[in-house]
């Protein structure tokens, strides 16, 4: 299939250096209010890139739950693919490809487990149906055919029929802490513009912000 003729004219905003809030973390919760309040489907959906201790990469779709200056929150089973690679490397990205607003933002960080008691209060929260599949799927296993899933949720309800639904050993949160930003906004004829957050220092609250070539 030839997609070379596929193309859009991106021109529906123009980002300029002056615009930008200087903290990075105010600019993705204004960035991300205008997509949530433009009803774009699951606008805490985004793409996480991670890599095996051998560099070995991996990409797949996950919700963010929870985010503040302390980094971005997404929840997981720890025997995961992403998990496994996590725990061989620490070193992750982020994208938040908002295509209907000519926009994406690309974070660059570190991911690290959250504490227990945090992924507890998350886990009450979740309908009861969702907390009954965290322990009926070893994400990332193989399996032979559905009926595993089906019957292994069955056994679950029966455990869990008369009290509450614990949360799973093998079950959490992970909290992604930035080193670096990256503000796209499409613009025409391919000229995007984009804007780069670093540090300043390791673990400080001060950021530089530079242009990017398209």
């Amino acid at each position: 299939m030839d997609l070379s003729n596929q193309r859009e004219q991106y021109s529906k905003e123009i980002l300029r250096k002056v615009t930008l809030d200087e903290n990075p973390f105010e600019q993705f919760a204004h960035w991300f209010e205008t997509a949530r309040n433009s009803e774009i489907p699951e606008p805490n959906a985004f793409s996480l890139a991670t890599a095996s201790a051998n560099a070995a990469p991996s990409v797949r779709t996950v919700l963010l739950k929870y985010f503040d200056e302390s980094g971005f929150v997404f929840f997981t089973n720890y025997q995961s693919h992403k998990a496994l690679d996590i725990d061989e490397n620490p070193q992750v990205a982020m994208c938040f490809p908002w295509i209907a607003l000519e926009r994406q933002i690309i974070i660059r960080g570190s991911a690290a487990k959250i504490p227990v008691a945090t992924s507890l209060k998350y886990f009450l929260s979740r309908p009861r149906n969702s907390q009954l599949g965290a322990w009926v799927s070893d994400q990332s296993q193989i399996i032979s055919s559905r009926k595993i899933l089906e019957m292994k949720l069955h056994e679950i309800k029966k455990r869990f029929a008369d009290r509450d639904i614990t949360l799973p050993p093998t079950w959490g949160g992970y909290r992604i802490k930035p080193s670096a930003f990256e503000f796209w906004q499409g613009g025409a004829d391919r000229l995007h513009d984009r804007f780069l957050y670093t540090q300043r220092e390791e673990g400080s609250n001060t950021w530089s912000i530079e242009r990017l070539s398209p």
